[in-house]
């Protein structure tokens, strides 16, 4: 298992407090205090190791500068399979509420994603294994703690994927820039699947034609789409929305 880094005071508090991942170390600014040091008295609880750094040597270590002050060494974030990830809302008695991304490659739109996510309550992420950024450190920095608690899943196929979805009793919607019916309009309580696509290309027609579906955000401006996070924020308030009133 390969050696990742986590920076910044959100991103490690939420490590330490998921209990998740291994944290090998936690390396914070000499002279820590306020929130920096709430970093250290929860990595001391746990048993973790604490050294303590100049600022130029934790963005030596961090590889940036926005550190504010503490780095952590972990073990690389994990992939869940499939069947893990569908197991998750079954466990906790919910219908499944899912995201599947096709081929975002912008890891800080993938991390923003994954905030969103969590915040919405999403069980799980299935990415496809080509052409789609991964559980990076660029990611895990704009996820802003988010990645410590929500499973992705990475697959070889999306569409077989999808398929799998469809055959354990889920709804797949797809997103379109035009064509799709409005968010509102489609029932989105039971359990689902959201698809989005990357930045540019957008859904691909082989998993678009997979979904039972099509969900078109509509727009009143002149740009005429939005990028992946703020449409995947958009499609899971509508959903959240739905279930909270069900």
């Amino acid at each position: 298992m390969s050696e990742g880094r986590v920076y910044g005071r959100n991103p490690v508090l939420a490590l330490l407090r998921s209990g998740g991942r291994r944290t090998d170390e936690i390396a914070v600014l000499s002279g820590a205090h306020g929130p920096l040091a709430e970093v250290v008295a929860l990595a001391r609880r746990a048993g973790v190791k604490v050294s303590y750094r100049t600022r130029e040597q934790l963005s030596a270590i961090a590889g940036s500068d926005d550190h504010q002050g503490v780095v952590a060494r972990v073990a690389a974030a994990e992939y869940v399979g499939l069947d893990d990830l569908l197991a998750i809302p079954a466990s906790r008695g919910e219908p499944a509420f899912l995201l599947a991304l096709d081929r975002v490659q912008d890891p800080r739109n993938f991390g923003a994603v994954l905030r969103t996510a969590e915040v919405f309550g999403i069980h799980g992420v299935i990415v496809p294994k080509h052409h789609q950024v991964g559980l990076t450190e660029v990611a895990a920095r704009a996820a802003m703690g988010a990645i410590e608690h929500v499973a992705v899943a990475r697959e070889t196929n999306m569409v077989s994927a999808l398929q799998k979805l469809k055959e354990s009793g889920v709804w797949v919607y797809g997103t379109a820039v035009e064509g799709g019916m409005a968010p509102w309009k489609a029932d989105l309580k039971g359990p689902l699947c959201l698809v989005a696509g990357g930045e540019g290309e957008g859904v691909r027609p082989l998993v678009a034609r997979t979904c039972d579906a099509l969900l078109t955000i509509p727009m009143r401006g002149q740009v005429g789409s939005l990028n992946v996070a703020a449409a995947v924020a958009a499609l899971c308030y509508e959903a959240a929305r739905q279930r909270l009133s069900a």
